[in-house]
């Protein structure tokens, strides 16, 4: 049975009805750029009216570089006749009216329509598709994550083990009055071994919470140097031989706004680590300070310090520098650290502290902290 014929009047309408309702934007632009046509998907995917787009270069939904680029893209194909993307998938990047971007992909073709030449893009928003994506790398990560910590911490944790079961065992049987001493120098073990201990568990867990997105910003107002001096009261527990910890805070201003849990972790972690890398009898030397709506920290030690060709990894994860294999440590701490200063919208820097050391230094914005930290981005 022969087909219908079927009038273009009605072949008009079909095809307009398709592209009214297709999931997908559409747009027509003339061989300048120029918005010619948008069907609704598109006008819904970048939030402008109809009214807004036409006539206007197709460049004003393209974030940079590729809206300065695109007048000499279209250049270009008209002079040789060859377009990256003409007639091919891509991934690209749309800028919607209200600055915030998405990702799609961008299928081009090119028609000539009545003795002129018009290219018409399909946009496919991949935005979940790309939370999905995102989401399963986050996991991935995490995963490995915590593969290659089970790995480490079984190694590390061998060594402060086995110092405490032989230690508990020469305590019984020092009984004499006199082996007080020995007593005291195999307590002390001990309670090294344990706080090295709880500091790999410590580091895990940080960054485990940091990594899921289950650490919250709960800021309240404190004096930074009570809660210095409470920090500094609580590490005087894992000093070695006549170390010592000074604190200076600078000018008159005391009081901040901040997450005390998330700072507490930053502090502790530096501190600790000045005493894990400095020898007994070295000072360390905290300094805080409150200008212009920022806090200020330094943390400086008279440690091994940091060889210059590995400064550029020392925030990495489990980076441990070749000068401190011999020292316990997960190589989690400045990496967890570095995180934490994010979520406070801070910073963290060093420098050699001559002629051999290290001084961190930590600003955090106090303007910045109130308001709820979101780590799943």
């Amino acid at each position: 049975m022969p087909l219908k014929s079927t009038s273009r009047f009605d072949l008009e309408s079909i095809y307009q009805a398709i592209i009214n309702n297709a999931v997908d934007g559409i747009i027509t632009i003339d061989e300048k750029g120029r918005i010619e046509a948008v069907n609704p998907a598109a006008l819904r995917l970048f939030g402008y009216d109809e009214s807004e787009l036409i006539t206007q270069n197709v460049k004003m939904l393209m974030p940079e570089p590729d809206r300065s680029s695109h007048d000499k893209y279209i250049g270009n194909y008209h002079a040789t006749g060859k377009g990256k993307i003409i007639g091919k998938g891509r991934e690209v990047v749309g800028k919607r009216k209200d600055g915030s971007m998405f990702p799609f992909l961008l299928s081009i073709s090119e028609v000539m329509l009545e003795n002129k030449k018009i290219f018409t893009g399909v946009i496919h928003d991949i935005s979940e598709l790309r939370e999905v994506k995102d989401a399963l790398l986050r996991e991935r990560d995490l995963s490995e994550l915590k593969s290659r910590f089970v790995t480490m911490a079984s190694h590390e944790f061998r060594t402060p083990l086995s110092t405490i079961l032989s230690s508990v065992s020469l305590i019984s049987k020092y009984n004499d009055p006199r082996d007080e001493e020995k007593r005291l120098k195999h307590i002390n073990r001990i309670k090294a071994s344990v706080s090295n201990l709880t500091t790999i568990l410590n580091d895990f867990l940080s960054l485990s919470k940091l990594e899921e997105g289950r650490v919250m910003n709960d800021p309240v107002s404190f004096l930074i140097t009570e809660f210095s001096m409470e920090i500094i009261d609580e590490m005087s527990d894992i000093l070695k031989e006549a170390q010592k910890i000074q604190y200076n805070h600078t000018g008159s201003v005391e009081e901040v706004y901040l997450d005390k849990n998330v700072l507490r972790n930053v502090m502790i972690n530096l501190i600790s680590n000045a005493i894990k890398y400095s020898k007994e009898g070295q000072e360390i030397i905290v300094d805080t300070e409150v200008e212009n709506e920022t806090l200020k920290i330094a943390v400086k030690d008279r440690g091994i310090g940091i060889p210059k060709e590995e400064q550029e990894y020392l925030f990495s994860r489990f980076f441990r520098a070749n000068n401190a294999t011999n020292i316990p440590g997960t190589g989690l701490g400045l990496n967890i650290v570095k995180k934490y200063l994010d979520l406070l919208d801070g910073r963290i820097e060093f420098t050699d502290n001559k002629p051999q050391g290290t001084i961190f230094f930590v600003y955090v914005p106090l303007s910045n902290n109130n308001h709820e930290i979101n780590t799943s981005n």
